[in-house]
């Protein structure tokens, strides 16, 4: 039999209380986006008690106003997040039950749609407020993914976005019916990348601390944009990368297409996230060498 490792006991709920008819119940994911929204906070406090990393040593936002923004950037997360997952992955299911679009406590959220609802809320309080927003972008940048590395957490927690199957000794048993399908042919229990840890690790961990080496070790803030671009690319990549060991949306698979690819180029192709990476990773090049080139050039 090969080496694998048995899915933990864990519980997607940390604890439940019921009142009466009602029921409460405190999860691992909820948990992990209020948990990364507050170390966000503190972070991008952080960074403007620290006027020396800005340009003319002159932070843009007071302490203040970043509570006021972590108000719009919870509003985005959620609105972005949640019309993302129906546009870009189920759109027809969503299109015939229009009313569980507002189920946002059933699960289905999308980190692009995340990310885009999170720049359109910015950008208004920005304007609203008179701020710069590259200088915003770059501050929120930094603080992005800690709240990554903990949903993904919370994702292998919910023994939810497994990854393909996999002889590998590290590959993970998870439970349920649809992890337990594998190939036909497949030899014993269906063991699969844990891909939650995979980009818990890349677009979390890592892509953090390539951003402070950036901001505290380079002073990367000082060109406004620089820093966004690094955190565009950086998490674009990531994705891409992992999306090689992700198992796919169940809507992209079938008997043509077993890789699950959203576009196929014969027997090659990208999957959904693979082709919602590429425009972050060549927008990420293209804003660093814009920054670059403007803080150089003449005045």
């Amino acid at each position: 039999m090969l080496a694998a490792i048995p899915f933990p006991d864990l519980s997607p709920e940390i604890f439940t209380i019921r009142l009466g008819g009602f029921e409460f119940a405190l999860r691992w994911y909820a948990l992990a986006y209020i948990a990364g929204l507050l170390i966000g906070w503190r972070i991008v406090v952080g960074l403007m008690r620290r006027p020396g990393l800005w340009p003319g040593s002159r932070a843009p936002m007071e302490p203040v106003q970043v509570e006021q923004l972590l108000t719009w950037v919870i509003v985005g997360v959620i609105l972005g997040g949640r019309l993302g997952f129906v546009l870009f992955y189920q759109p027809a299911y969503y299109l015939s039950n229009p009313v569980e679009i507002f189920h946002v406590w059933e699960g289905g959220m999308a980190f692009h749609g995340g990310f885009l609802g999170v720049v359109v809320a910015a950008l208004i309080y920005c304007r609203r407020n008179g701020l710069p927003p590259l200088q915003v972008a770059d501050a929120m940048a930094v603080a992005t993914p800690i709240g990554l590395m903990l949903g993904r957490l919370a994702n292998f927690v919910n023994g939810e976005l497994w990854g393909r199957p996999t002889t590998l000794p590290w590959g993970v048993i998870f439970p349920g019916e649809a992890a337990q399908t594998c190939p036909w042919d497949w030899i014993g229990p269906c063991a699969r990348h844990p891909s939650q840890l995979y980009q818990a690790a890349g677009e979390g961990l890592l892509l953090f601390l390539l951003l402070a080496v950036l901001v505290w070790g380079l002073g990367w803030l000082r060109r406004p944009g620089q820093v966004t671009g690094a955190f565009l690319a950086g998490y674009g990549v990531a994705r891409f990368v992992v999306e090689f060991f992700r198992q796919p949306d169940a809507q992209f698979v079938g008997p043509g297409n077993p890789l699950g690819h959203a576009v196929q180029f014969g027997q090659a192709g990208l999957t959904m996230g693979q082709i919602l990476s590429l425009p972050m990773i060549l927008a990420g090049i293209a804003l660093i060498l814009w920054a670059r080139r403007r803080a150089t050039a003449p005045a």
